[in-house]
């Protein structure tokens, strides 16, 4: 059942992670005023769509992995690249976020305004995009979790000697 659970969160990520990067590579919005505005002057986007098409990859490799009996008995495998993975898409999910709240507030103290209502249609791409890629992030959280779970309890838990914890 775990299995079946572990597999069904990888095959998840893939179509949010394509999703993330589609709606993110096609995301451009021209203004008579300030000229166009592409996902690629940003790079925190750029950062978001590589870390994306890593999640992605990667995701369909270690859902096809997970059914080789050779591999699924290799659990640390899996826990050091899940846990490398939940770790780049919370970054790129931390990166965007401080770009959109940035366009969408502005920081008048260093003299910038927001932009969100000049590009409107962009910013609301960017929040969906980053909306995808916080879910793909949820899963590959709990499969980072799953993992952990995998490769530590093959372990006994550790011998507490009783005349050792009454004496301190």
């Amino acid at each position: 059942m775990l299995k079946l659970f572990d597999s069904s969160l990888r095959l998840c990520a893939v179509p949010l992670s394509v999703a993330t990067i589609w709606v993110t590579v096609t995301n451009q919005q021209d203004n008579s005023s300030y000229g166009m505005l592409k996902y690629y002057k940003f790079s925190a986007l750029k950062y978001m769509v590589l870390v994306s098409t890593l999640c992605a990859c990667y995701a369909l490799v270690a859902a096809a992995c997970s059914w080789v009996r050779y591999y699924a008995s290799k659990a640390w495998i899996f826990f050091v690249s899940d846990q490398i993975m939940a770790y780049l898409t919370i970054t790129s999910v931390a990166a965007v976020t401080e770009i959109y709240y940035l366009a969408y507030n502005g920081a008048r103290e260093d003299s910038w305004s927001e932009a969100c209502s000049s590009y409107g249609r962009f910013c609301g791409k960017v929040k969906l995009a980053l909306i995808l890629h916080a879910i793909t992030f949820c899963c590959f959280f709990v499969l980072s979790v799953i993992s952990a779970f995998r490769a530590f309890s093959v372990f006994d838990p550790p011998y507490v000697n009783s005349l050792e914890v009454q004496g301190d």
